[in-house]
């Protein structure tokens, strides 16, 4: 990939614009432009909203119902890609190598999410991307009521949907 292609996140709350890094994250952003292809984001939710913390979605509906998966991408995460405010980064289980289609957007900096060593511990979460418009769309959405939903915490209590998510 040459150049870092644009995407627009469509949300029941506005839009998103990020630039994916694909000179520095090439499998993890060829991983997500598969399922942006394929359109499986559309009518997804954000499931997992923690303020002062971040934003997840990408792979349950608005019941809760986890979406089929591609295979799981390699992890990339590597020093230089910090998960800083606005950054887009991929969500896993404990296997460092487990993300499939879930991604997060970081509402402040957090750096314990940051790639420090190849130990399980230290391996990190990949930051691939950055949003370059609609961080109060994110802000937004960081600020919704949250609740339970069957062994889920941290749930919007009104569906925060992903309309799309499209190449601009």
């Amino acid at each position: 990939m040459a150049e870092n292609p644009t995407v627009i996140i469509e949300t029941s709350k506005g839009a998103i614009t990020a630039e994916l890094w694909a000179e520095k994250a090439p499998k993890t952003v060829e991983n997500m432009l598969a399922y942006i292809e394929d359109k499986f984001f559309d009518g997804l939710v954000f499931h997992r909203v923690i303020p002062d913390f971040m934003i997840q979605g990408g792979g349950m509906d608005d019941g809760m119902n986890q979406k089929a998966t591609l295979a799981p991408v390699i992890n990339e995460a590597t020093s230089e890609l910090r998960n800083d405010r606005g950054t887009l980064a991929m969500a896993r289980t404990s296997d460092v190598n487990s993300a499939t289609a879930q991604f997060f957007i970081n509402l402040v900096d957090n750096n314990f999410l940051n790639h420090t060593d190849e130990s399980p511990q230290g391996f990190g979460y990949c930051a691939f991307g950055k949003v370059t418009e609609g961080m109060d769309v994110v802000d937004a959405i960081s600020t919704v009521a949250t609740g339970q939903s069957g062994h889920h915490g941290d749930v919007p209590v009104e569906p925060v949907m992903i309309n799309s998510i499209r190449l601009a």
